[in-house]
């Protein structure tokens, strides 16, 4: 009876030592494969998530950052574009613009620029004796028909005046006076003859002369004779008015 409890006893203990070792085995066992098992399925999962995180990440990075720096370069580059096209085409617009508007402008735009400075349009200047002559040959207020009360001598000189300004040479109204009555011709202050006068009636040179009959004054072409007039023409005094 005594042997047979020693023998139980001894069972119990060797039991109760394989059990224990058991237990620690298994337990070491189990942390070990749970660290092995974390660390690989970690690096494993750590390295599949990175590859699909990068490509997702890379995919809409991309697109977003296409679809800003689009945006912003498309921005910029419209704004430096338009600048530079603009500037471009300012200078060119502007050349073209100049030379076109200055040569079809120039004489209109003159004109109106005597106009407003002067007041009358004209800018004017005193003539050679040889404008003169070629101006009285392309005049043609000489072939006018003298009217009685309606278009004399008067008017003769105002037309020949106006003329003669609008081809900027100066012109002068030069009034006589007879014993009874008047008369009106023109005069040219000429740079190189000095001051020439002319009836305007037929472009005829006139050297006047106090006290001397007018038409007596009057140097008409080769073969042409004026007579005395019914009136007296003698000249008593010249008034020249520019």
């Amino acid at each position: 009876m005594k042997a047979w409890i020693i023998a139980v006893v001894a069972v119990v203990a060797l039991g109760g030592g394989g059990y224990g070792g058991y237990t620690m085995g298994y337990s070491g066992g189990e942390e070990a494969g749970y660290d092995g098992g974390y660390s690989a399925g970690q690096e494993i999962g750590y390295s599949q998530g990175q590859d699909e995180a990068y490509e997702k990440g890379n995919t809409e990075g991309y697109a977003e950052g296409y679809d800003e720096g689009y945006d912003e370069g498309k921005d910029e580059g419209y704004t430096e574009g338009h600048d530079k096209g603009y500037l471009s085409g300012k200078q060119e617009g502007y050349t073209e613009g100049h030379d076109e508007g200055y040569s079809s402008g120039t004489v209109d735009g003159y004109q109106d620029g005597v106009e407003a400075g002067l007041g009358h349009g004209y800018t004017i200047k005193d003539p050679t004796y040889a404008e003169v002559i070629a101006f009285l040959e392309r005049d043609t207020t000489d072939s006018n028909q003298y009217i009685l009360d309606v278009y004399e001598c008067e008017h003769f000189v105002r037309d020949i005046c106006d003329n003669a300004e609008a081809e900027g040479f100066r012109c002068a109204y030069v009034g006589l006076r007879y014993p009874a009555q008047g008369h009106a011709i023109v005069a040219f202050n000429t740079v190189d003859r000095g001051l020439v006068y002319f009836e305007p009636q037929f472009d005829y040179r006139v050297e006047l002369v106090i006290g001397k009959n007018f038409y007596r004054c009057i140097i008409p072409e080769e073969g042409v004779v004026f007579t005395a007039p019914a009136a007296d023409d003698t000249i008593m005094d010249i008034v020249v008015i520019w």
